[in-house]
């Protein structure tokens, strides 16, 4: 069985972002860049399913520029067994719809069973790439899962939907995006990490595809958000109604 996780590198989700003096992105000079958190918990899954006893080979995928490869070692590091960027400089060009086109040209190519993403990246939250590549790949799909058992050609995939929880099987070959109470991702190991340097990196252009980059969303301008105004305390249920009333919150 072969399990194909994409990755995405974003900055960390514990660092505090800054816009650019002019506006024109995210300052992330110095800052901490990381696997996207949804994309960690994927790929711990397919470790999971791996370790579980399934005949399993793990290939992880990024797509961006070439400081990607240290989020990719650091797969390699968790327990990938190969990794592969598809390299492009013009990350403005990465989109969902590229996205979506450019790794089901590496479907066709490598022929997985599965394929593992999670269920948006924190940089952007479009939640868009794993829908897309699924109706292009013609292949059942099951998103925000929180569990994931594996049988008989068949995923069981418990889905967190609005209303709670929701139990569908999909047929192998399938896609699934990843929640957050799905598992916990593992701690990586100074030897895990000398173990990562000598496993398969490849790094392909991602021009070799020969997708067309059209961009379907331009951005004009960045802009943080509105600073919180200060509240003020009342003395009694009265003063907050009438407040509220005068504020127009409440009729």
């Amino acid at each position: 069985m072969k399990i194909l996780v994409a990755i995405k590198r974003v900055v960390d989700y514990n660092v505090r972002v800054q816009i650019k003096r002019d506006g024109s992105g995210v300052a992330t000079d110095g800052l901490k860049m990381s696997i996207n958190p949804f994309d960690e918990i994927a790929l711990e899954e397919a470790l999971r399913i791996r370790e579980a006893g399934t005949d399993t080979q793990v290939l992880v995928v990024s797509i961006g520029s070439q400081s990607a490869q240290q989020q990719l070692r650091t797969a390699l590091a968790m327990g990938a067994d190969r990794a592969l960027l598809l390299s492009t400089e013009d990350e403005s060009q990465i989109q969902p719809p590229l996205l979506a086109h450019a790794l089901l040209k590496l479907i066709e190519q490598e022929s997985p069973e599965l394929v593992l993403m999670g269920k948006q990246a924190i940089d952007d939250d479009a939640n868009q790439t794993g829908q897309m590549l699924a109706a292009l790949w013609g292949r059942p799909q099951a998103t925000f899962a929180s569990k994931i058992e594996l049988a008989a050609g068949l995923a069981t995939v418990t889905r967190e939907v609005d209303e709670g929880l929701e139990l569908i099987r999909v047929e192998l070959p399938a896609l699934i995006t990843t929640d957050l109470r799905l598992n916990t991702p593992r701690f990586v190991k100074m030897p895990d990490i000398m173990k990562a340097k000598r496993k398969p990196l490849e790094i392909r252009p991602l021009v070799e595809l020969d997708l067309e980059p059209t961009p379907h969303l331009e951005t004009f301008a960045y802009e943080p958000p509105p600073k919180r105004q200060g509240g003020h305390k009342v003395d009694s249920v009265a003063a907050l109604v009438a407040t509220l009333k005068a504020k127009g919150v409440i009729e």
